[in-house]
């Protein structure tokens, strides 16, 4: 079996420390290679890990090397503290590491964006989303897969009240047969969906909503 280089942004958050954790531990990749802002803290002999500057790609574009990258970066208007800041995190940065992985002939790319993600939303986070989609549908990968979960929970770095909340109303709807589309996913769950979609690379797309995203994680 030839094993895999897998190429990870978005390491540190919450679907990509699962992520990462579960590519160390996994017998089909020979490396985990992530390129991340701060540090992780993990030290393994799989992992090797780039500390960058998104905005100076000339600096790091030539390491962007590997089988399948994996794309789980993103932010929210308060944390970047403006739509601008939101956009260069969820938009120009993930963008611009596609384009250049597709340019250095990483053949297969996994992004994790949302439901409900349109490009002509509304709503600027499923707006952003949506554009992302559509813009890395372009690039030259040999497949491309995006999953769209919902609301997602798990044990986070930082506080969201708002998602805490808004887990719990979902949580109760699900409980009455309602809103069953929109129901909360476990960020380990999505993590194993990605890892499980990245060797379906003879697919040239795959856009997978809330519930395939649950199916595709339990298939192997």
């Amino acid at each position: 079996m030839i094993k895999k280089t897998a190429i990870i942004i978005g390491a540190t958050g919450l679907v990509g420390s699962h992520l990462l954790q579960k590519i160390l531990t996994d017998e089909r990749f020979a490396f985990a290679v992530v390129f991340v802002r701060r540090p992780t803290g993990i030290r393994h002999q799989k992992l090797i890990e780039h500390i960058i500057d998104f905005n100076e790609p000339e600096k790091w574009q030539q390491l962007v090397r590997g089988d399948v990258l994996f794309s789980a970066l993103g932010t929210t208007i308060k944390k970047a503290g403006s739509k601008e800041a939101q956009y260069k995190i969820d938009f120009t940065y993930q963008y611009n590491f596609a384009r250049l992985a597709a340019e250095n002939g990483v053949p297969v790319y996994v992004l994790v964006s949302s439901a409900m993600a349109n490009p002509n939303s509304r709503i600027f986070y499923t707006r952003i989303k949506g554009q992302l989609e559509e813009a890395v549908k372009k690039l030259l990968f040999k497949s491309v897969q995006i999953l769209q979960p919902g609301m997602l929970v798990g044990v986070r770095n930082e506080e969201r009240p708002g998602e805490i909340i808004g887990s719990a109303v979902i949580k109760f709807l699900n409980k009455l047969g309602i809103a069953k589309q929109q129901k909360p996913i476990d960020a380990e769950i999505v993590a194993q969906a990605m890892i499980n979609v990245s060797f379906r690379d003879n697919e040239k797309l795959g856009v997978y909503s809330l519930l395939q995203v649950f199916k595709a994680a339990a298939t192997d």
